[in-house]
């Protein structure tokens, strides 16, 4: 009877160890993760699940380093040459006829490097959750078509010699913010705040949310980006009237100043490990003032934590009046000049204390604004007026914007 007994036992534990098995083996053959290790070894491309692992201990080891590499000071990596860029959408960096047209422009002209969009071009659609105590959210590598045209197109680029830059936007992020709405700004009876157009923001003074952005400009080193360019890294604009919607996660008691400091400075450190310089956009008031503007962009704490700052100088953005200046969109060259002057005296002025700073290379206009009165079409010579005006300050390295990426021939 004991025996028997036993053997029955033995046969229930082989039958519970054998259905443990397949429920894990159907779990795992039915993830999305291993769907896409699939389609990557078919594609002879790394595999997805393995890169996620390793993203995922990197993350362990990265917050274990996280003290002591925030105590670390910054050593700044600046480009030795002029960087002249347009900026590139995915979904144009994926239409070979319109890629090719822009690497013919670059090549016939002054220009030397490109501005892409990684947040879309090489990632999930939808981040990749995991841990329940302790939440990870980490961008992977996609193997849909377009991605995998958008990383051919990173080596195409490559070969032409063009100079590689990786636009993230950071903070504005509704896809992380969809996938992760503890990670959001919240209004203050706990529920998701939005913008005026919907959009639901990251909360920059959420550590844990730092970790996407800096892991995705990681990918980006590793896919063959010269640099790392965030934009977005602000809180959102209308200071007075969000504060009074908002209750912040700031745990840490830190002004927004300094959570946008210590983000970069942390993505700094990061990048630097690879060989890859950071950069960050802010709005171009922000070189003119002495405050964060209330979106914790400060210039003299942004200066000194990335290799790059760039202020986006787009004449058609400033009032009428600004600086003397009646019509800004109609005088390009004066608001640029004027501009650009304010932020070098800016770095002057913390050089002089013995602070090193980040190269000035601003965001010119390339569109028209159409919704200015009065306006102009900005084509060649608006371009040119714009280039030349930093030129004359000192200022040799620019970055085009255009949305729809359509841009003339031009040299200055």
């Amino acid at each position: 009877m004991y025996a028997f007994n036993m053997c029955k036992r033995i046969q229930w534990i082989g039958l519970i160890f054998i259905f443990t098995l397949t429920l894990t083996g159907c779990a795992s053959e039915g993830s999305p993760l291993n769907h896409a290790k699939s389609s990557a070894q078919k594609n002879g491309q790394k595999s997805i699940t393995e890169n996620n692992a390793r993203s995922s201990n990197h993350s362990k080891v990265q917050k274990q380093n996280h003290i002591d590499d925030d105590s670390r000071p910054v050593t700044l990596m600046q480009p030795t040459k002029p960087v002249r860029a347009i900026y590139v959408t995915s979904h144009v960096a994926n239409n070979s006829k319109r890629m090719n047209q822009l690497i013919g422009l670059v090549n016939q002209t002054e220009l030397n490097a490109m501005v892409l969009d990684v947040n879309s071009g090489v990632t999930l659609s939808n981040p990749v959750r995991s841990g329940k105590s302790n939440l990870q959210v980490r961008p992977v590598l996609s193997n849909k078509k377009s991605a995998l045209r958008f990383r051919e197109v990173i080596k195409q680029l490559k070969q032409n010699n063009i100079y590689l830059i990786a636009r993230i936007v950071t903070f504005k992020n509704p896809t992380v913010a969809n996938a992760v709405p503890e990670w959001t700004i919240k209004r203050k009876n706990g529920r998701v705040w939005t913008d005026r157009n919907g959009t639901p923001w990251i909360d920059p003074f959420r550590q844990e949310a730092w970790e996407y952005p800096l892991a995705l400009a990681e990918l980006a080193s590793q896919l063959g980006f010269d640099e790392i360019q965030y934009d977005y890294v602000r809180f959102p604009e209308n200071a007075s009237k969000v504060d009074r919607e908002v209750s912040y996660a700031n745990a840490q008691g830190w002004t927004k100043s300094e959570a946008i400091g210590k983000f970069l400075h942390r993505a700094n450190l990061r990048s630097h490990k690879y060989g890859t310089k950071v950069s960050a956009d802010v709005f171009g008031m922000v070189g003119s003032s002495e405050d964060d503007m209330g979106i914790g962009q400060k210039w003299d704490s942004v200066a000194r934590e990335v290799d790059v700052i760039s202020p986006m100088i787009y004449p058609s953005h400033y009032s009428n009046g600004m600086w003397g200046i009646d019509h800004p969109d109609l005088s390009p060259g004066a608001i640029v000049t004027r501009a650009l002057k304010d932020t070098l005296k800016h770095n002057r002025k913390l050089n002089e204390k013995g602070i090193s700073t980040a190269k000035v290379r601003p965001w010119l206009q390339g569109f028209t604004a159409g919704w200015v009165h009065p306006h102009q079409k900005y084509g060649e010579a608006q371009i040119r007026e714009q280039i030349l005006a930093a030129r004359k300050v000192g200022i040799h390295s620019y970055m085009i914007w255009n949305s729809a990426n359509r841009y003339p021939i031009f040299n200055a």
